[in-house]
């Protein structure tokens, strides 16, 4: 199927957890189709048993159009049968003992028979609960270390994160601020105590997911991180670092994860993304506006060139060990930096192009260029110059038992609030200027260059044209995939 495969990978075992995620779905597709003749791929699923954990495989995995490229190229029947022959989907959850394998036969046949893991399960939200985070960012990577332990042939453990500017490992208890010691234990006992307290005060669902989530943000921002996405995360490389014996450990910290640039396809996308919803929000005439400087940089990376940095890392790695947890970064800032101007731009263009019609059938007409507000304070004194004195009117209006107008002031008042959160949860990502260290990304290119792998294993940001993928890859293909 490829003019090259990977051999080191023939004959291997590996475990992915995290395996209906959308980069995982990416590597499962690409070890698949560069080496069939792996020995096994373990793919950890959450599901109430192994049969419903093949079942949401099959479905939400390989009937994918991801696996499109196989599919044609070598028939449907081939891709059953590989998929059969060396697929397993197991019922499991890393934020539980023995990482959610309750079957003591196929956990011991795991431990015998697993080469190399590859942590891909994570909360990706940047304001989760935090007992949610804490559960799966931390816990469960303390969950698959152990795990990674007790298997007798593992020759690394590679972990995926987001990270700081720097390519350094966190060490157990480091904060961005540096103005206090980041105890773990104190934090899931803050998580406790709220607990109780919510308990004690008999709140419903509603309210406890509300506090959790300020209470993680809360945290985070003591301690110098910007939400409870990257603080947890965080706090998981710590205790991969700090716990992880003789155990190799390699970390990767992309970017912003956005659709295929080249493979199986350019354009494949699943789950909205960061960006994404502002640009659909835009193309459907809902967004008029973006927040933030259009000088700052927007750092993107497709997202089969992290599943390529990965594998790379692996091969760097599988017989090289280093007592050093190895960090590489997956990122364009440094050595193809991309503004949000240039994607707001893009966008202008491309739905110009390609309008999108309303639901009465009417053509959608985009305006450009977008007016940015460039603080905080300016984007709020745009909704209290112009939708606050709406809200007052509408609830004025509720006052005097106007049942639509009740409903209306409600909807709109939602709206605002949760543009106002969303706004201030992702400022510091539309006010970005410097660039992510690349030395060791750097130096892992020049080893598969060395071996003759750059071209199956590419994750050299600079080949990529913006305006060609956003044109005819990312937007397209987020137009098609998501909506």
């Amino acid at each position: 199927m490829e003019s090259r495969t990977i051999e080191q990978f023939q004959g291997k075992t590996i475990l992915i957890t995290g395996a209906t995620g959308f980069l995982a779905k990416i590597l499962v597709e690409k070890i698949l189709r560069v080496q069939p003749n792996i020995k096994k791929l373990y793919l950890l699923i959450r599901a109430s048993d192994n049969n419903s954990a093949r079942q949401r495989f099959t479905n939400e995995v390989v009937m994918s159009g991801l696996f499109n490229v196989i599919r044609e190229r070598m028939g449907t029947i081939y891709l059953s049968s590989l998929v059969e022959d060396k697929v397993l989907a197991i019922s499991g959850d890393i934020s539980k003992e023995n990482i959610g394998i309750k079957n003591s036969k196929l956990r011991e046949h795991m431990f015998k028979e697993i080469d190399i893991i590859i942590n891909s399960a994570a909360t990706t939200n940047f304001d989760e609960r935090y007992d949610i985070a804490m559960n799966i960012n931390v816990v469960g990577v303390m969950n698959i270390l152990k795990f990674a332990k007790s298997c007798k042939k593992v020759k690394m453990l590679l972990h995926v994160s987001t990270g700081i500017l720097s390519e350094k490992p966190f060490f157990m208890g480091e904060t961005l601020n540096k103005k206090y010691f980041l105890d773990m234990d104190k934090e899931r006992s803050v998580i406790a105590k709220k607990f109780k307290e919510l308990g004690a005060q008999n709140a419903t669902t509603k309210e406890l997911t509300i506090a959790m989530k300020k209470l993680g943000l809360q945290r985070a921002r003591l301690h110098g991180w910007q939400n409870t996405y990257s603080f947890t995360k965080a706090m998981g490389e710590m205790v991969l670092g700090h716990l992880k014996e003789n155990l190799q450990i390699v970390i990767i910290r992309p970017a912003i994860i956005t659709s295929t640039y080249k493979e199986p396809f350019p354009g494949w996308i699943e789950g909205v993304k960061t960006m994404d919803s502002f640009l659909l929000a835009y193309g459907k005439g809902v967004l008029k506006f973006y927040y933030g400087d259009p000088n700052s940089k927007f750092d993107a990376i497709p997202g089969d060139m992290v599943v390529n940095t990965i594998l790379a890392a692996i091969l760097a790695h599988e017989n090289q060990y280093s007592q050093e947890v190895a960090i590489y970064h997956s990122s364009s800032s440094l050595r193809n930096p991309l503004k949000i101007s240039e994607i707001m731009l893009l966008a202008f263009h491309y739905f110009k192009q390609n309008p999108w019609a309303n639901k009465d059938g009417k053509t959608i007409k985009v305006k450009a260029p977008m007016r940015p507000f460039s603080t905080m304070a300016t984007y709020r004194k745009h909704i209290s110059t112009h939708y606050l004195p709406l809200l007052k009117m509408l609830k004025f209006m509720n006052l005097v038992s106007c049942h639509r107008y009740d409903k209306t002031y409600i909807n709109m008042k939602k709206k605002i609030y949760k543009a106002i959160r969303l706004t201030e949860l992702y400022e510091p990502y539309v006010f970005f200027y410097a660039s992510f260290d690349e030395a060791n990304t750097d130096k892992l290119r020049l080893a598969m260059k060395k071996i003759n792998m750059d071209e199956v294993l590419n994750f050299e940001p600079r080949c990529i044209k913006w305006e060609d993928y956003f044109m005819n890859a990312h937007i397209p293909g987020a137009v098609k995939f998501l909506f």
